[in-house]
């Protein structure tokens, strides 16, 4: 199911986008970030953030990312905020000129944690496949946007019925960069359920 343009909404919205059925623009601003308390010690939420909502319990949804990052931090990807305490976010984040942190980042009650893995610094593309299964949620990653790769697995406490989802982008340090999204779409589930271990019989 492809999302129209009419169906996002912000949470901050930048001074500078572009929305429309087939593609979105951020620019970045200076400043701009998400993360809370663990290790730095602070809390930063101010990225703008573009959200469509559902019921769904059992969906995917993929995006394309293109983007021209160059400066310490900056990042986009795609985002799941439900509120400042609780969101996840998986993207790639540009460190030097020799690699970048392609990660995600879950935050449960006001706590985040990081996953990364070093990638080279002139990747400027990346598709992202999010999939949720009730308060259970998969990230994953692709270059070619067919052949994708499980980044994470988690499990949200605070999710209920209604879940919003979509994009990001933010510059952490005194930085501004465009970032464009397109092929974004919701389809059926592709993360498949669980045919191993039979599950914990609950008490």
């Amino acid at each position: 199911m492809k999302i129209k343009a009419t169906e996002w909404y912000w949470i901050r919205a930048p001074r500078e986008y572009e929305i429309t059925d087939e593609k979105i623009k951020i620019v970045t601003e200076p400043g701009t970030d998400l993360w809370q308390r663990t290790y730095y010690h602070f809390r930063n939420d101010n990225a703008p953030v573009l959200q469509v909502k559902t019921t769904e319990k059992i969906f995917s949804f993929v995006v394309k990312t293109n983007f021209a990052s160059h400066h310490r931090f900056d990042q986009c990807g795609v985002v799941m905020y439900l509120d400042s305490d609780n969101w996840l976010k998986a993207s790639i984040e540009y460190e030097s000129a020799d690699f970048q942190h392609l990660g995600s980042v879950v935050t449960n009650q006001g706590y985040s944690d990081w996953a990364t893995t070093e990638i080279p610094a002139n990747i400027k593309s990346m598709w992202y496949r999010f999939s949720r299964r009730g308060a259970d949620f998969r990230l994953e990653c692709s270059e070619d946007g067919v052949t994708f790769k499980q980044m994470r697995i988690c499990h949200m406490s605070q999710v209920k019925n209604e879940i919003s989802f979509g994009v990001y982008a933010c510059s952490p340090e005194d930085s501004s960069f465009v970032a464009e999204f397109t092929n974004f779409e919701i389809m059926d589930c592709q993360w498949l359920a669980h045919d191993g271990q039979a599950p914990d019989v609950e008490q």
